[in-house]
């Protein structure tokens, strides 16, 4: 069975090895358009060593992650640390890395620290979603907190994930944040680590990957754009590559709807809705490579609208500085909408304003300590989950039995991670896996929000 993952991003490269674990006989593609592997979990030349190009680590919850770094051999190359998370407001630092320290949170005062707690509490509670995406997160946050406990604690978390676009999601985005992260702080084995990484960065993880599959005779076929999907007129799908028409027997489609609306054929899917009503969340990140440490926290969440990028991610409170050649990683992300003017600015601009912004938040700043700077983009890091996103988002029904469709528009109820992502494509295998170890024949609805 001749079988073609189009995409070569986590989701393409995940998938593509699960099938490869499958009895029978298979001969797998991944397609990717990119000269690199990866999408947003690739990794980056940083001169003198490699890591990621955009930011990320591991949470001891993260199940099904961690069940695939196992799955690859890599359990034992996880490392885990303590890390510190702050708020940047009245300009000021503070720590609300632990319980104590939200309790004794300074900017606010015993109410409002209550019902900080309460709306925690609340969020962790809720198990039907659907009531939580009628209502904008600002309006939910502020009916449970106060306009304080918002202003001080709740919109720096919104603006170092989401950007301006904060004001148009839905309160679905802060409940599965609230899932995620601190029930992973109250989780008894994440009291004394509270976030990992893979000793090498992700780079380590697609070596691994590319190896694995590889063994298991998977093509991986770099800069190969798919600009057309058809019926093949005896059986399976014909696809345009590069130019050129190749049959496969399976495909299966993980880019964005927008894109799936181009390239595939009419006959091949029912899309209900419009593909361009979904809005992609983009980011411009500049990395600095610095001497010394510049911050002690992983993560900072920044209240200040002069600040120009949406939060301080400072890598090496969490890695090892051997693993970036004792030098400090420090990510300095700003989301915004794929479709906004800012994500085609010159790296020259971007460096300006986020440096202006830097001298801003650190008056002290050392320039003599930067040793390089890096700006990475991403056009379409997430969809924006605005209010009844379940209920807008295209509705992708496959009408041909050897097509299927697995994309991040599908992600009404959970954030972007590598984690939820993975978690996807064991599902997808769960209810789709026997398709491609038999000759079942069905019409297929891909798109459920279930």
């Amino acid at each position: 069975m001749k079988i073609a993952v189009v995409g070569g991003g986590w989701m393409g490269l995940v998938l593509a090895h699960k099938l490869s674990e499958m009895e029978g006989d298979h001969q797998i593609s991944i397609l990717e358009r990119d000269s690199q592997l990866g999408g947003l979990a690739t990794y980056y030349h940083y001169d003198s060593f490699y890591w990621d190009k955009f930011y990320h680590v591991i949470l001891p919850t993260d199940k099904d992650l961690l069940d695939f770094m196992a799955d690859l051999g890599l359990e034992d190359e996880i490392r885990w640390g303590q890390t510190l998370t702050g708020v940047y407001v009245d300009h000021q630092f503070y720590s609300v890395s632990t319980t104590k320290e939200f309790l004794l949170f300074p900017p606010l005062n015993l109410w409002q620290k209550f019902r900080l707690g309460l709306t925690i509490l609340i969020g962790s509670r809720i198990n039907n979603w659907r009531s939580l995406e009628k209502v904008t997160v600002e309006e939910w946050l502020v009916r449970f907190s106060g306009k304080k406990t918002y202003e001080k604690f709740w919109k720096p978390l919104l603006l170092a994930k989401l950007g301006s676009s904060y004001k148009r999601v839905s309160a679905v985005f802060i409940w599965t944040y609230i899932k995620r992260l601190f029930e992973a702080r109250e989780d008894s084995s994440a009291r004394s680590e509270h976030m990992g990484y893979i000793s090498g960065g992700y780079k380590t993880v697609l070596d691994h990957l590319e190896k694995s599959l590889s063994d298991q005779e998977v093509q991986i076929r770099l800069q190969s754009l798919v600009s057309q999907i058809q019926p093949d007129a005896k059986s399976g799908l014909q696809m345009k590559i590069n130019g050129d028409l190749e049959h496969f027997d399976k495909v299966i489609f993980t880019g964005p709807v927008n894109v799936l609306h181009k390239v595939a054929d009419p006959t091949l899917i029912a899309i209900e809705g419009k593909p361009d009503e979904v809005e992609y969340l983009g980011v411009i990140c500049m990395v600095l490579v610095l001497k010394s440490p510049l911050t002690p926290y992983y993560v900072l969440n920044i209240a200040d609208d002069k600040i120009p990028f949406t939060g301080v991610i400072g890598m090496s409170t969490l890695v090892d500085v051997n693993e970036t050649d004792k030098k400090h990683l420090v990510y300095l992300p700003k989301y915004i909408l794929s479709t906004d003017s800012f994500m085609k600015l010159p790296d020259a601009e971007v460096k300006s304003m986020f440096f202006e912004g830097l001298r801003r938040l650190y008056p002290d700043f050392d320039m003599e300590s930067v040793i390089s700077v890096h700006i990475n983009r991403a056009f379409k890091v997430q969809p924006l989950q605005v209010i009844n996103y379940s209920t807008i988002i295209p509705k992708v029904s496959t009408l041909h039995p050897d097509f299927f469709v697995l994309n991040t528009s599908q992600f009404v109820k959970g954030t972007l991670n590598n984690n939820s992502v993975t978690s996807h494509v064991n599902h997808f295998m769960k209810i789709h896996g026997k398709h491609f170890s038999d000759s079942t024949v069905e019409v297929l609805n891909t798109g459920s929000n279930d």
